[in-house]
Order: C-alpha cells, then sequence, then structure tokens
C-alpha cells in the first residue's frame, strides 16, 4: 500500500516533536542531553513554521514520519525508529523531489545512517562545513540531487 502524504497542522507539532526527538536519540549519538534539549524548543517554536511540512501517517492516524522544504531543500527528515525500513523516509523525500523540487539536503557527518540513505536515493556530496548551522562544532555535508542525464540513443 503507498504511503499517504498530508500536510501536517499545528495541532501536529507536538507528535512531529515526539517523531524528531525519537529519531534524534536513534540516530544521532554524537547529541548530549543538553543539545537535544536546547533545541526541542526550536523545533515548534522557529523551525516548523519556516518550512512546508509533508508527513505520513500509520495505520493508527498517529504520524510516523515528517519532512520539512523550503526553496529546494530538505531542511528536515524524521521517521519515528519504529517505522525505519518502512518507506516511509522514502516516500517523503521522492515527494519533495518530485513534487517540490527538492534537489538539496544538508546531513550531519556523524550521521552515517542518514548519509547512507540519502546516497542511495542518488544525492551526491557537495561540501562539507566544520560548524552545523548553530555554530556547534558538528560537521555538516552539504549534498545535491543531480538530474538523471538521458544519453540519445
Amino acid at each position: 500500500m503507498p504511503h499517504q502524504i498530508e500536510t501536517p497542522s499545528t495541532i501536529d507539532f507536538p507528535r512531529l516533536l515526539e517523531v524528531w526527538e525519537a529519531a534524534v536519540r536513534a540516530t544521532h549519538d554524537f547529541l548530549e542531553e543538553h543539545d537535544i534539549q536546547l533545541l526541542k524548543p526550536l523545533l515548534i517554536e522557529q523551525y516548523f513554521p519556516q518550512v512546508q511540512l509533508s508527513c505520513i501517517r500509520g495505520e493508527a492516524g498517529k504520524i510516523s514520519g515528517f519532512l520539512g522544504h523550503a526553496e529546494g531543500k530538505v531542511e528536515m527528515l524524521f521517521v519515528d525508529p519504529q517505522d525505519h525500513s518502512t518507506g516511509v523516509g522514502r516516500a517523503l523525500l521522492s515527494n519533495a523531489v518530485t513534487r517540490l523540487g527538492a534537489t538539496q539536503v544538508d546531513v550531519n557527518e556523524q550521521n552515517p545512517k542518514a548519509l547512507g540513505f540519502y546516497l542511495s536515493q542518488g544525492f551526491v556530496v557537495e561540501g562539507r562545513s566544520p560548524l552545523d548551522g548553530g555554530g556547534r562544532p558538528f560537521p555538516i555535508l552539504h549534498l545535491r540531487l543531480y538530474p538523471a542525464v538521458q544519453c540519445p540513443t
């Protein structure tokens, strides 16, 4: 069954935050507890309102993953760890690429699972920054998706 993609509302923000936190705790080993607690309020107050959000709900109607997009870039993609490897992340990314025109994403260098995911979806590493967007010492890899080149037949 294909995943149904929808736009979450502000009343869904607490669930998005739960998904974010569970995913971060499962994949971002480099973050310490104070880093997570510092970021949590920023998500609802600043980050969610700045992006176009899309989500996928599981069978019970509970959001299992979400993506934030702005100006051709995937700004965030988080999937509940219970729903990893079920196609949720792939469906959200595919929608962002095909319907929203996303061609860029930044990934924490210390998150090899996320990097592997984006590489498997056709993204390539284009650059690296030693600090994250908040000036913290978490290196960021800049990835880009290039259109497939059609060879003349």
